[in-house]
C-alpha cells in the first residue's frame, strides 16, 4: 500500500505531497491542472522511462519520492534487501520501503532504493509486486489476445498455472530438441566433410607425431651441424692455444703460464708479497688446463658424420612446417588441435545415432505436450465459464444488465509457448445480439466497465495491493458513473484504489478524496495537491457536476451523491 507520494518540479506540479493510505482515493481537479501527472509520477517512481520533457520549466530536476507499507518478510523486503537497501519496521509484520526516482533536466536519472542507489529495472521489478496501473491504453491492451489470455489464467490460478508450467517445460525441451534435429540433418553434408577433414589431418598428424617444443630443439641441432667444420676449426686452435700437443708449435697458455710461475717461485723467497701472485698463476694453470679438457671433449663428441644427421633433421623440419602451416601457426597449435579433433570427430561421428535419439526425443516430448496442451485447455474452459459468469453478473451491478462476457477457449492450429488456446473475449450487449470482440463490438465507455468488472472479479481470487485507474470512467456518465464508483469502492475493500477522474458520481465513493489546484501566476503554473472534506470537498464535487463550486443546485446535488455514496 502507498502512504505518500511527494513530487517536485515534474510537469506543472511545483511541490506536491499526496496523503494516501488504505480505501479508496479519488483525484480530481480543473484540466490542465497536473492530475495526470500524479500517475506519471507513479510510473516514474516504479521505473517508467525517464523523459526530460517532464521537468518542470526553469528545474534542475524532478523527484518523486513514495512511502509504501509491504510485508516485512515478502518477496519485495527481500529483493530491497538483496539489492542493500532497508526497510523501516512498522509493527504487524509491515516495514516501510522508501523509493525515490529523480530525472535531471538534462535527462539523466538516478533511483534510489530503500536508501540505496539502484537503477531503475529494480523499480520496474518491483512495481509489479506493489500496483496495477490502468488508463485509457490498458483498456485498448485488453483487446489483445495475449492481454486476455493473461487475464484468465490470472483468475484461474493454480489449476491452470501448474499444468502451464509443466507444458511450458515440456514445449521448451521440444523446440530445442526440434531445432537441434533441424540443425543436424541441414548440416549433414557439411558435418560429413568437417568430419573427412578431420580424418585426414589426425591421420597426418599421427603419422609426423609431433613434440612439443622439437622444432626449437631441431633448429639449434640443425644450425650447429650446418656450421660443423668452423666449429671444429675454432675448437681445435682454441685448444692448441691453450694447450698445444705439437713439438715445434708457438708457445702455449698452459706453458707460458707455467714459466711465469717458475720465475716468481725461484725469487719468491725473497719477497713475501710474491706469494699470492704465484698462488695466482698456479690457479690459473689449473683453469686453463680445465678450459684444454673441456675443448678436447668438445671436439670428440663433434659427429663425423654430420651430414646424413642432418639431412634428416631437415626433413622432420619440413614435415613439421607442413603441419605449422595447415593446423597451426605454432606447433603447440598443431598438437591442440589434434588434441580437440579427435572428440569433435566423435561428435560428427556419432550424428546418426543422435538424430535417432532426437528423433526419439522428440516424439516424446511432442506426446507430452499434446496431452498437456488438452488439460491446460480443459482448464483454462472451465475457468472461462466461471470468469464469464462472475464478470457478467458485475456487468449488471455496472448498469448493463443485459450485457454478458462470453470467453472463448478455441483450438490453434499448432502448439505455441502459451498452449494450443486462442482466448478471446466478445461482449454481448443484449439477449438478442451476436457476441461480439471487445475490439470490435464495445464502446470506451463498455470497455471501461469490463475492464471494471474484471478487475474486481480477479482481486477477490487474486488480490493486488493497489490499483492505479487512470479516467477509468471516460466515456460514461449518469447511473453507469455512480455504479463505476460503487464498484470501485468494493473493490478498495480488499485493495488499496487510487482513481484519477473529472466525474462526482465516482469521486462520491471515496474515502479520501484529494484535488490538484493551480495557481497561473507569471509565465510558470504551479500546482499543489489538498486534501478535501465537508464543505470544501461538497464544493469540488458541485463543480465537477456543473462548473460551478458555489452553485446552489450544484452543491445540493453533490451532498446527495454524498450521501448515496454513505449509504452504499
Amino acid at each position: 500500500m502507498i502512504n505518500e507520494i511527494s513530487i517536485r518540479d515534474l510537469g506543472v506540479i511545483d511541490d506536491a505531497v499526496l496523503p494516501l493510505g488504505p480505501g479508496f482515493t479519488a483525484v480530481t481537479g480543473e484540466t490542465g491542472a497536473g492530475k495526470t501527472m500524479v500517475v506519471q509520477a507513479l510510473g516514474l517512481v516504479l521505473g517508467a522511462r525517464a523523459d526530460s520533457g517532464t521537468v518542470r520549466s526553469g528545474s534542475k530536476q524532478a523527484s518523486v519520492e513514495g512511502r509504501w507499507l509491504v510485508p516485512s518478510a515478502g518477496d519485495v523486503a527481500t529483493r530491497v534487501q538483496d539489492a542493500g537497501g532497508d526497510l523501516d519496521p512498522q509493527g504487524d509484520d509491515l516495514a516501510e520501503l522508501i523509493l525515490l526516482r529523480t530525472v535531471s533536466s538534462e535527462g539523466r536519472s538516478r533511483a534510489v532504493v530503500g536508501g540505496r542507489g539502484a537503477p531503475a529495472s529494480l523499480l520496474a521489478e518491483l512495481g509489479e509486486h506493489l500496483i496495477v496501473v490502468h488508463g485509457q491504453s490498458d483498456q485498448m491492451r485488453l483487446t489483445s489476445s495475449t492481454e486476455q489470455r493473461a487475464a484468465l489464467d490470472r483468475f484461474a490460478g493454480e489449476s491452470v498455472a501448474g499444468v502451464a508450467s509443466r507444458y511450458a517445460a515440456a514445449f521448451s525441451q521440444a523446440r530445442a530438441a526440434r531445432a537441434e534435429l533441424s540443425r543436424l540433418i541441414d548440416e549433414r553434408d557439411d558435418r560429413a566433410r568437417e568430419a573427412e577433414g578431420l580424418r585426414v589431418a589426425l591421420a597426418e598428424i599421427a603419422d609426423v607425431d609431433p613434440v612439443d617444443g622439437e622444432d626449437v630443439e631441431l633448429a639449434e641441432r640443425a644450425e650447429k651441424l650446418t656450421n660443423l667444420e668452423d666449429l671444429r676449426l675454432a675448437a681445435e686452435e682454441s685448444r692448441d692455444l691453450v694447450s698445444s700437443e705439437a713439438i715445434d708449435s708457438h708457445p702455449d697458455i698452459i706453458g707460458l703460464l707455467d714459466t711465469a710461475r717458475r720465475q716468481l717461485e725461484r725469487v719468491a723467497p725473497h719477497d713475501a708479497a710474491l706469494a699470492p701472485i704465484v698462488d695466482s698463476l698456479a690457479s690459473a694453470g689449473f683453469l686453463v688446463a680445465e678450459v684444454s679438457t673441456q675443448l678436447s671433449s668438445y671436439l670428440a663428441s663433434l659427429d663425423s658424420d654430420s651430414a646424413a644427421e642432418l639431412d634428416s633433421i631437415q626433413q622432420r623440419r619440413a614435415a613439421l612446417a607442413v603441419l605449422a602451416r595447415k593446423y597451426g601457426p605454432e606447433l603447440a597449435d598443431v598438437i591442440h588441435f589434434g588434441e580437440t579433433a579427435g572428440p569433435r570427430l566423435l561428435e560428427l561421428d556419432n550424428d546418426s545415432d543422435r538424430i535417432e535419439q532426437l528423433g526419439a526425443e522428440l516424439e516424446d516430448l511432442d506426446a507430452q505436450s499434446i496431452a498437456l496442451a488438452s488439460e491446460l485447455t480443459a482448464a483454462r474452459t472451465a475457468a472461462a465459464a466461471d470468469l464469464s459468469a462472475r464478470v457478467t453478473d458485475e456487468l449488471a451491478a455496472l448498469a448493463m444488465p443485459t450485457a454478458r462476457l462470453v470467453i472463448e477457449v478455441s483450438a490453434r492450429d499448432e502448439l505455441s509457448a502459451s498452449g494450443a488456446d486462442a482466448i478471446t473475449f466478445l461482449l454481448q450487449p443484449h439477449g438478442g445480439s451476436a457476441p461480439r470482440p471487445l475490439a470490435k463490438g464495445a464502446s470506451g465507455g463498455e470497455l471501461s466497465r469490463v475492464m471494471l468488472a474484471i478487475e474486481v472479479v480477479l482481486a477477490a481470487t487474486d488480490p493486488v495491493p493497489t490499483f492505479v485507474f487512470d479516467e477509468v470512467d471516460a466515456g460514461i456518465g449518469g447511473a453507469a458513473a455512480i455504479e463505476i464508483g460503487r464498484r470501485l469502492a468494493l473493490l478498495a475493500k480488499t485493495s488499496q484504489v487510487i482513481v484519477v477522474t473529472h466525474l462526482a458520481q465516482v469521486a462520491a465513493f471515496a474515502t479520501n478524496h484529494l484535488t490538484v489546484v493551480k495557481d497561473s501566476s507569471g509565465a510558470v503554473t504551479a500546482s499543489s495537491v489538498t486534501q478535501l472534506d465537508g464543505d470544501a470537498r461538497a464544493a469540488e464535487m458541485a463543480r465537477l457536476l456543473s462548473g460551478l463550486p458555489d452553485s446552489k443546485s450544484g452543491l445540493e446535488h453533490a451532498r446527495e451523491l454524498l450521501d448515496l455514496a454513505a449509504a452504499g
